[in-house]
């Protein structure tokens, strides 16, 4: 360890210091304030004869004549089994009132690269019991899939559905599948959303199998740049060396990305677009690609990060460049949440770029690829003649729009909002779908195999479409 008292500057969350030897990247330091109080920082750039330390908690009371303390090893996450039901700050210290951590092993919160050669290619299906998701958007193991939303709009109680919802179904009759794991990282969230995560985790028992990782909106915004990746770490022990499968659920990454920026400024960087690093997109791309399956582990790491977009505009620079690195992205959509669907996702938008992969005969139902293709159809042309509603009025449309009017009208009250609480599975999701399907004659069925309509689709007694409920 060496120790310095050669302050020379402070700069919001920067501390500046003089060294006489050389300083490792990202070595973790300990600060003596004149008033006794030790604060923890990492060194965020390192030249010759001078370093700049990013302090976790604030560099409030620390001034020339504080001590610095370098000790010579990189930020580590305490990792064990025992972690599953416990509650960490954004610092991975415990909240919870439980005993002290006694781990396994101490690994670095950096991680390292899957070797592209050793990845195992996603295509195995995650229930998880939102059928907006699993029937037209499906989420798989090892996948990274974004929920793209905006302030004020009811991500929180998508992300605490999903977190108590999710299965992994068992896979072969005979063989026993992994257990299942949530890891929940809350960055800049404000006091009463963490009071209702706890209150929900506790209340459902989503806690006893999941780790959560807590950084409020009052705590140092420097520590929401190392939430993510305790998170990340407790993930890829579990799933990599314990043979979990890991869900990880990590919100908002937009206060994430302003975290940088604010980090960005203080070292008075020149700013990409909109004021954000040019690096944001190499560092979103060390979180997001730490999700994946290694050939011959058991488990999984999959990621669902939750971003708000400013504006509800999608080519802001944070979800525009997510999207990039992403496979996918679903949409919680404003209009459909001021009409009560509970979750408000709009599937149109929405993308699963890996579910051709993980559905079909073996993984779930053989009709799930054509069911959601054919319901993409239908729903797409029914908004389109909502439009077109607007301007003619319905008394001008033919029997066979009004049709698709109101499949979409009840795609969205039977199919996309079924509350908050209401978990189904995947046969009670794609039964609803050909409930939906069967209100459409049958030659308008283009997308799916005959041989399923025969088995699936529901004639009323005369042999004709279902007709809608009044």
């Amino acid at each position: 360890m060496k120790k310095y008292q050669t302050i020379t500057e402070i700069s919001g969350p920067l501390v500046f210091a003089e060294v006489d030897e050389p300083i490792g990247y990202d070595e973790i330091v300990e600060i003596e304030t004149p008033a006794g109080e030790t604060k923890r920082g990492q060194v965020l750039e390192s030249s010759d004869g001078l370093v700049a330390i990013q302090v976790f908690e604030g560099t409030t009371g620390i001034d020339r004549n504080a001590s610095v303390t370098f000790l010579g090893e990189t930020l580590k996450m305490p990792v064990t089994e025992d972690l599953l039901g416990r509650v960490l700050d954004g610092s991975g210290q415990p909240i919870d009132g439980g005993p002290e951590i006694v781990p396994d092993e101490r690994r670095n919160i950096v991680g390292a690269a899957i070797n592209p050669y050793s990845r195992e290619y996603p295509e195995e299906f995650i229930q998880t019991g939102v059928s907006a998701i699993d029937g037209m958007n499906t989420l798989v193991r090892g996948q990274k899939l974004p929920i793209f939303s905006g302030s004020g709009l009811p991500h929180n109680d998508l992300a605490l559905q999903v977190a108590r919802q999710a299965t992994v179904p068992e896979e072969e009759e005979g063989g026993e599948g992994s257990e299942f794991a949530v890891i929940f990282g809350a960055m800049g969230i404000t006091a009463e959303e963490a009071n209702e995560f706890m209150e929900d985790f506790e209340r459902t028992g989503a806690l006893e199998r999941s780790v959560v990782f807590m950084n409020l909106a009052d705590d140092p915004a420097v520590e929401r740049t190392v939430t993510p990746r305790l998170a990340l770490t407790t993930a890829e022990y579990l799933a990599f060396d314990k043979g979990y499968h890991v869900l990880v659920i990590l919100t908002d990454m937009t206060n994430y990305c302003e975290a940088l920026r604010e980090i960005g400024a203080a070292r008075e960087e020149v700013p990409g677009r909109r004021g954000y690093p040019g690096y944001m997109y190499t560092d979103l791309a060390t979180l997001y690609e730490r999700a994946g399956r290694i050939q011959g582990r058991d488990g999984s790491v999959t990621q669902i990060p939750i971003l708000t977009m400013p504006g509800d505009d999608d080519t802001h620079p944070i979800p525009d460049l997510t999207g990039y690195i992403t496979e996918g992205q679903i949409y919680v959509d404003r209009n459909l949440n001021s009409q009560g669907v509970q979750p408000p996702v709009n599937v149109l938008p929405s993308l699963s770029r890996l579910m051709d992969d993980g559905i079909g005969e073996g993984l779930t139902r053989e009709d799930h690829a054509d069911v959601s293709d054919q319901m993409y159809a239908a729903y797409a042309e029914g908004e389109d003649l909502r439009d077109l509603v607007n301007i003619v009025g319905r008394e001008a449309l033919s029997e066979r729009d009004n049709k698709y009017l109101d499949f979409a009208e009840r795609f969205e009250d039977e199919f996309v909002d079924q509350g908050f609480t209401t978990e189904r599975s995947i046969d009670e999701t794609l039964d609803i779908g050909w409930d939906l399907l069967s209100t459409l004659p049958k030659e308008e069925l283009n997308r799916i195999d005959e041989e399923l309509i025969e088995k699936y689709y529901r004639e009323s007694e005369t042999g004709e479409p279902v007709e809608a409920e009044a």
